[in-house]
């Protein structure tokens, strides 16, 4: 819609996770260097954690990437709210292991056994790759446990990687996955956007879709220092303020994003601090019991 207007080839703000897209922040290339790194070398469990919009799922995305590029087969679980069950269908399914169903646990578990023995035989490795980690069940982190012991004499035969937010790192911390946690080779985090990085973030977006030399000109500092207040260097809000911006700029006419539509855009979609207070006739201070309403 907008684009046109802004010089622009595509969108530059959409928040699905497109690895085209990565900002090479120091700490978003060290965990992406440490996922691969993780996978390649056999290190069994490979954990990253992030507050939500932090980019952990792009980061995911990147590593499935680099993995099908080097002949890595991988399953990747994006809603781990599933039965012990469902998630060895999930993962069997991912792998393209036929039939796709297994009648009981010990024969989908023998099935994946045979598959990783293959696999490593011809000297490729396998992964596991589990997002939104923090919503697994304390039954199911103990199965994923289990599947390391699925090895050979010199290393494991699927490599795990446990992505989640920090209540995870919290879970982990927990007495009851003590073992787990023994089992982690690598373990980093990631953290919302420097205020220096935030404007490396908005102008890459838009030079990747056609801005180029006049990146600067749409999103002036004054109004990249307000978006920065205002998403706190979360990229997920970060393109929602961006997007929300370039539109209501389009509808104004307006080739240069101000502070003042920055302010409208995150007083609407409530990010400055303010919320709306609505005292309608069931609010609990306009209840009184036993007194009459005039």
């Amino acid at each position: 819609m907008y684009e046109e207007f802004y010089g622009l080839t595509c969108n530059p703000f959409e928040v699905s996770p497109d690895p085209s897209f990565l900002y090479p922040t120091p700490r978003h290339m060290e965990a992406l260097a440490n996922l691969a790194y993780g996978v390649f070398r056999r290190r069994g469990f490979v954990v990253v954690t992030g507050e939500v919009g932090t980019g952990k799922t792009l980061l995911v995305r990147c590593l499935m990437e680099f993995l099908t590029n080097n002949k890595v087969s991988f399953a990747y679980v994006y809603n781990p709210m599933i039965s012990v069950s469902e998630f060895l269908t999930h993962v069997i399914n991912d792998l393209g292991l036929l039939p796709a169903t297994a009648r009981t646990k010990s024969e989908a578990l023998s099935r994946l056994n045979n598959y990783l023995m293959e696999r490593s035989r011809q000297d490729l490795t396998t992964a596991l790759i589990v997002d939104e980690a923090q919503l697994l069940s304390w039954e199911l982190l103990e199965e994923i446990r289990l599947l390391t012991n699925l090895e050979t004499a010199k290393h494991k035969l699927l490599q795990i990687v446990l992505v989640g937010q920090p209540e995870f790192e919290r879970k982990l911390d927990s007495q009851q996955l003590r073992q787990l946690k023994q089992r982690i080779g690598l373990r980093c985090s990631l953290k919302p956007l420097e205020p220096e990085e935030v404007k490396g973030y908005i102008h890459r977006r838009l030079k990747l879709a056609g801005a180029n030399s006049h990146a600067a000109a749409i999103f002036p500092d004054d109004t990249i220092a307000l978006i920065q207040k205002f998403s706190r260097g979360i990229p997920r809000l970060i393109n929602t303020l961006c997007e929300n911006s370039l539109l209501l700029g389009f509808g104004h006419g307006q080739p240069e994003i101000s502070p003042e539509i920055v302010r409208e855009i995150a007083r609407d979609l409530r990010l400055d601090g303010t919320e709306e207070v609505s005292f309608g006739p069931f609010d609990d201070r306009n209840f009184h019991p036993g007194v009459k309403s005039e």
